[in-house]
Formats: C-alpha cells, structure tokens, sequence
C-alpha cells in the first residue's frame, strides 16, 4: 500500500497520541493504517507499509483485535488472514471507553471499596485520610453509573447531548 505524505503524517502522530494515552506506538499506527484503508490489508501488507517488523505486527493485531478494534476478515482466493478496523468513529469511542473502563476503571472501583471496607475496621487510618479515600471512591463510582447510563445511547443521540453541553453548562451556571 503506498502511503500519500497526509496518510503517513496521519498514522505517524496516532502513534505518538497512542504513546500518550498509554498505547503501544505500533499497536496505534497499525489502527490508524487500517482505519484509512479502504480495503482489508494481511499482515504482511502492514509490515511492509509501516516497515515494522512481522512479530510485531502480528503483536499489535492480537491487541487491537482483543479490543475490539480490528477483526479478521478473509478474500476469496487468498489464505491469509487479512484485518479491518471498525469505521464507525462512535463506534471507535465507545469500544475504546469501555475497555479502558473493564481495564483500568472496573479495577480500580474494586480495590477502592475494599479499602473502603478495610478503613472502617482501621484504627490508625486518620478521617482526613479516610474522607480523602471515600472522595475517589465516590467519584469514580459517580463516573461508571454515568457512563453506564449513557453507553446504549445511539450516536446521533450522543452527538446532540454533546454539542448541548456548553449550552447545559451556561444552564446549570457554574459554582
């Protein structure tokens, strides 16, 4: 696949955003390669364009295939296994979103409520401290309720609610 100057400025910063949202540089270009691509690429193809080496391309699929952003596809004739990303840019984000929240979020909303239990039983655990834990707790379980309330809104649905945001805020005034 030959890349224009746009496509190759294009997958070179997601790969320098993915290195910023705690994503591997390869894993994200390839995402950004498919996502461009207009039809399904195998894995060679990917280490070819992006002049990576094959295990790592075979790496960085299995992660973006256990997210849920890239399946496998097959053409007729071919035996290889070639790759599409998901094309829906709604779609992307709410893939994406929940699985960093079952990663990170889930998680972390577990051992909160453990210490939260334990803090009750722990004498030398100062109600500063306690307050403080009890804070990230309840916000963080605040974030998954809303999150959970609005993840089956359909796109077009989510895009109002956003762009009512500003509007919502001047609404509401702020503190």
């Amino acid at each position: 696949m030959e890349l224009t100057p746009t496509i190759q400025k294009y997958i070179l910063h997601w790969g320098e955003m993915g290195t910023r949202w705690g994503v591997n540089r390869t894993v994200a270009q390839i995402h950004a390669l498919l996502f461009l691509s207009n039809q399904p690429l195998n894995a060679e193809q990917i280490a070819e364009t992006l002049t990576v080496a094959r295990s790592n391309v075979s790496n960085s699929l299995k992660e973006l295939q256990s997210w849920g952003l890239v399946r496998i596809t097959h053409m007729a004739g071919d035996r290889r296994d070639h790759f599409v990303a998901l094309q829906d840019v709604w779609e992307i984000f709410r893939v994406i979103v929940e699985e960093r929240k079952r990663r990170e979020i889930d998680p972390t909303l577990s051992v909160l409520r453990e210490c939260a239990i334990e803090a009750e039983q722990d004498p030398q655990l100062e109600a500063a401290t306690k307050a403080k834990m009890d804070n990230v707790l309840a916000f963080l379980e605040m974030l998954s309720v809303t999150y959970d309330d609005y993840k089956h809104l359909p796109p077009a649905t989510m895009q109002r609610f956003l762009k009512m945001g500003g509007k919502v805020a001047r609404l509401l005034g702020s503190d």
